[in-house]
């Protein structure tokens, strides 16, 4: 049915343009108009055929442009939308007007192609503008330095537009690996979190592409990211929104969450390293969970007494390994004797590696000999 209606137009085009334009065409070969073959009925049929062929030709790649086109337009916002349109008309007007000087004009170049080409051109570029900057435009045309609005059902205030607290930042924006790493589904369900979540399309879109994967390693993790947005989403623990707003022009998505982050006025939330130090260069907040882990683990200095379970022999000597409930590595001396048991331990010293903190430490009960002997010789 849509095939036929793209032949129907081409055909009644080239009817309008062939009554049109083809004198113009016979007068190179010297044929009067009102003949047999110079007339508008005539210059219209041909027009029409001419144009019914190049149908059959050109009809499925102009329904596969009408497609895309409407994919596109329907993946907009409503408000990019309406913006895009109003630069569109902006772009049609400005050329109209200039256009008018060209119409004068008695070559049919300058007068006809010449404000084609400008209106294409012009309506072109105040339909991206319109989209691209839509954001920006809704800014500027919204009520500023308003801190409470009146509602008037209730005549409650809300808070709207501005924070109060330039350290607050309402849109907490998920990149790709946070929502594989999973903890920020944990994160949420303690509620320290405010704000609302937003996940761009251009991040699902990377998400779906590892879940698509041929690397069954890369697959799980894409469908593991997937799986924790369905959860935040279904247990609606905090507003989530998914952005439309994309950088064509920008091909990294680490760039692209950083333009959007300036954009709204948001953080961004990774476990990243690489990204982290970028996002900070960019003089963009950035919450990384890394970070937290690592405030949030306990503190162990020397002398503090803890209880283990001593779960393998250590590297050297008669050592054992056990580890705290973050993971972290605790070294027993003469642990191997302790060997899946329970057993306290003082903790003699601690230090820092690239993975991660490590403690080392002693037999309770060790230290309780070596002070009594030390008491008993004194």
């Amino acid at each position: 049915m849509r095939k036929r209606i793209v032949q129907l137009i081409f055909t009644v085009a080239g009817g309008a343009l062939g009554a049109s334009y083809f004198p113009l065409v016979w007068l190179m070969f010297q044929v009067r108009y009102g003949t047999l073959l110079n007339n508008t009925i005539t210059n219209a049929i041909l027009g029409a055929i001419i144009f019914y062929l190049l149908s059959l030709i050109f009809g499925n790649a102009v329904l596969k442009l009408v497609d895309r086109i409407e994919k596109e337009l329907t993946s907009q916002s409503p408000v990019q939308l309406l913006f895009a349109s109003l630069g569109l008309i902006l772009g049609l007007v400005v050329a109209s007007l200039i256009s008018i000087v060209f119409f004068r004009s008695h070559t049919i170049f300058i007068n006809t192609m010449i404000p084609i080409l400008i209106m294409v051109a012009l309506g072109y570029f105040g339909f991206r503008i319109g989209s691209t900057q839509s954001d920006r435009f809704r800014k500027m045309f919204s009520r500023k330095n308003k801190e409470f609005n009146k509602n008037e059902e209730d005549g409650e205030e809300s808070i709207i537009d501005k924070p109060l607290d330039a350290n607050y930042h309402h849109y907490k924006i998920l990149d790709t690996n946070i929502l594989i790493d999973g903890r920020i589904y944990d994160i949420v369900k303690t509620g320290f979190i405010e704000g609302t979540l937003l996940v761009p399309k251009f991040v699902l879109y990377e998400l779906q592409y590892i879940a698509d994967s041929s690397d069954s390693v890369k697959r799980v993790r894409g469908r593991r990211g997937l799986d924790i947005l369905n959860k935040l989403q279904n247990e609606d623990l905090i507003p989530i929104e998914i952005s439309d707003r994309d950088f064509e022009d920008i091909s990294e998505v680490d760039t692209k969450l950083i333009q959007l982050a300036k954009e709204v006025n948001g953080v961004i939330v990774t476990n990243d390293y690489n990204l982290n130090k970028v996002i900070q260069f960019q003089n963009v907040d950035v919450f990384n969970i890394n970070a937290l882990s690592t405030a949030l683990r306990q503190k162990i200095l020397p002398g503090q007494k803890l209880n283990v379970l001593v779960v393998k022999n250590g590297t050297e000597r008669q050592q054992g390994v056990a580890y705290l409930d973050d993971g972290t590595m605790v070294v027993v001396e003469d642990g191997k004797y302790y060997l899946n048991k329970h057993i306290d331990v003082v903790v003699t010293s601690a230090i820092q590696t690239d993975a991660g903190k490590m403690i080392f430490a002693d037999p309770e009960h060790s230290t309780k000999k070596i002070n009594h002997d030390e008491k008993h010789d004194s």
